[in-house]
């Protein structure tokens, strides 16, 4: 069984997650609800955190698309945290994911 780890924390309204493990078929839903569950109470900003996940499929690149939907439909900004080299960074620009979000090599 696949396993993802899913940590949200909140500070002046901003949301950051933190994902790690792996999302693919397996758990992507839940993966999904934990992270609508975070983002519900209306955030002023919204950061992904990704430097601790080492597999990302399709559908969780389509998680981050439906977030950013979700997302600019209140004007909510979104900020994706990828290493520079890493193959989830690869999968954003390659989706062209990157164009739609601030993407970060590092949180602060």
């Amino acid at each position: 069984m696949t396993v993802a780890t899913v940590d949200a924390s909140t500070d002046n309204g901003s949301v950051h997650i933190s994902l790690s493990g792996e999302i693919d078929l397996a758990n992507a839903s839940t993966v999904d609800e934990q992270i609508h569950a975070a983002v519900s109470g209306q955030p002023t900003a919204v950061s992904v955190d990704l430097t601790n996940l080492t597999y990302m499929d399709s559908v969780g690149i389509k998680l981050l698309f439906d977030l950013v939907s979700l997302l600019q439909e209140s004007d909510i900004p979104l900020e994706i945290i990828a290493p520079f080299g890493a193959p989830t960074r690869r999968l954003i620009e390659f989706s062209g994911l990157d164009s739609l979000v601030t993407l970060n090599p590092a949180c602060n």
